[in-house]
């Protein structure tokens, strides 16, 4: 039989053992990493903000534009409702002039008594309706003269009046809140020339003569 080489089975049954030259080389590779992972990390970070201020300018710059829009229609709406304020009143104005010579034969009948029967009851109606879209009639004897709502169709002088007043009213006014849709057509009575002056000059002279009086102590004594 041929005789085995003792010590060769030895060497081939060793397991294999790393060497201890790659462990250095192992171990230096997450070394590297860990030091270049913090630079993406920033450069990341960085980019995040840089997004994150452009949607914030963007939300400020589409916030600004519905604020506006917003505005704008609710200045639109307040002037279509003023316009269809406006159209409707307009509208019922002239309806209403329509009406005014039917009121004034309506005043004649009943100053002169002829409203009554049917008539009176139509008379009647026709008023509260007008009343209901706001129609108001002004106008009256003694209120002082104003140009505004007042025309002047006859003028005359009167000693007891103080200012321009309407002593009569030939045909009433007519108004629909603060338009006038007709003016009220009036006889006006002045003051005397000269009444103003005159006036205050009997009162100082009855005035001076009351305190003569009190300082003498009356006409009576004495």
């Amino acid at each position: 039989m041929t005789e085995e080489t003792p010590g060769f089975d030895e060497q081939s049954q060793q397991p294999d053992v790393p060497s201890d030259e790659s462990e250095p080389q192992a171990a230096a590779t997450p070394s590297a990493e860990e030091g270049a992972a913090p630079a993406g990390d920033t450069g990341q970070d960085a980019a995040l903000v840089a997004q994150l201020d452009q949607a914030r300018t963007a939300l400020g710059e589409r916030t600004a534009d519905l604020q506006r829009l917003q505005a704008e229609f609710q200045n639109y709406r307040r002037r279509v409702e003023r316009d269809r304020v406006a159209v409707k009143e307009v509208a019922v104005a002239n309806l209403l002039s329509e009406l005014l010579p039917v009121l004034d034969d309506v005043g004649r009948a009943r100053e002169h008594g002829e409203l009554v029967g049917g008539f009176k009851s139509v008379a009647e109606s026709l008023e509260t309706i007008i009343a209901k879209m706001g129609l108001q009639q002004f106008g009256k004897e003694g209120e002082p003269f104003d140009p505004t709502i007042h025309e002047a169709l006859m003028h005359s002088y009167a000693p007891d009046v103080t200012e321009t007043t309407c002593v009569a009213i030939l045909q009433p006014g007519y108004r629909i809140g603060e338009r006038t849709i007709r003016p009220a057509r009036v006889a006006v009575a002045e003051p005397q020339p000269g009444a103003q002056t005159a006036l205050p000059a009997e009162e100082s002279t009855e005035t001076q003569a009351d305190s003569e009086n009190k300082e003498s102590g009356g006409p009576d004594e004495g």
